[in-house]
């Protein structure tokens, strides 16, 4: 078995070209899409190209952490690579961390600042002028320019789907770190029951709330093109359920893994990294309950 105690470097790799082709075309399709829609062509190009862009990044992960684990079972990681892969995870969650961060300082420079300035509030009140009509009241419905920007009828009520969201996430935070917990002490079987409810409790939340989003548009009122409030709103928990859907899918492939006989009591951070992912999530979403739901 090789050993490389002091640093491992490792062969020249496809996979960062991939990853680089599949990011633009997924952004610049992504873009397309939005800009065709906006201009109301019906015939965008955009969907293919966003669907072909994840393709390219479905291909890359697969291939470059299937090598990352052939790595790992090869014996070619040692003590040092695995406080690298640590600090490699810790960097991307704070960088995940402050991606949200300006998304609610965006949302409290709107709420706090902004918003009442235009309704007339302190030493920035003359911005009144523009809408003299505007009394600004959070949530927002009733909009500056109603025509340009139509308000939403409603808002979605916290205490029922997103409620119900928050118990599922909690709880799902609670059984992946009882999965950790079986792992740890070498009960897969277990470990297997824990991760498979995890996975049900992540794809119950991501059902509800495809849900909301579907009642949010065809009967409140509430879209993107709904002044700030629905901008925010949408970007805040469209970002996190897209991250929900990237967590729910390193869990089932974490799940998968498992099921192969893969990972030790001892040296699992492949398994680890992904719990750490989750409760990232996790805590996230507790934030945009309170801040954006509640409050």
């Amino acid at each position: 078995m090789a050993s490389h105690e002091h640093y491992y470097v490792p062969a020249q790799s496809k996979w960062p070209i991939i990853a680089t082709i599949g990011l633009f075309i997924t952004v610049y399709g992504l873009a397309t899409w939005f800009n065709d829609l906006k201009a109301g062509h019906p015939q965008s190009h955009g969907p293919w190209l966003f669907a072909l862009g994840g393709l390219f990044l479905a291909y890359m992960l697969f291939g470059w952490f299937g090598a990352v684990v052939k790595e790992s079972h090869a014996g070619l990681y040692s003590a040092q690579m695995d406080r690298s892969f640590r600090w490699g995870m810790s960097w991307f969650i704070f960088s995940e961390v402050m991606f949200f961060m300006a998304f609610f300082g965006a949302l409290f420079y709107v709420r706090v600042l902004a918003g009442p300035w235009l309704g007339g509030e302190g030493h920035k009140g003359v911005a009144h002028m523009l809408w003299p009509s505007f009394e600004f009241a959070w949530p927002l419905l009733n909009t500056p320019d109603p025509k340009l920007f139509p308000p939403p009828r409603e808002v979605i009520d916290p205490w029922h789907l997103p409620l119900i969201n928050t118990i599922l996430l909690v709880t799902s935070s609670v059984t992946v770190t009882l999965a950790h917990h079986a792992l740890r002490k070498g009960h897969r079987g277990a470990l297997k029951v824990w991760l498979g409810l995890t996975i049900v409790l992540a794809l119950g939340f991501l059902a509800l709330q495809a849900y909301e989003y579907h009642e949010a548009y065809t009967e409140l009122g509430l879209t993107l093109g709904s002044g700030i409030y629905g901008a925010t709103f949408f970007m805040l928990t469209g970002f996190h359920g897209a991250h929900v859907t990237l967590g729910t899918l390193i869990l089932i492939v974490m799940l998968r893994r498992v099921m192969h006989g893969h990972f030790q009591p001892d040296k699992h951070f492949g398994f680890e990294a992904a719990t750490w992912y989750w409760h990232f999530v996790d805590v996230v979403w507790v934030g945009l309950f309170i801040f954006v739901y509640v409050l």
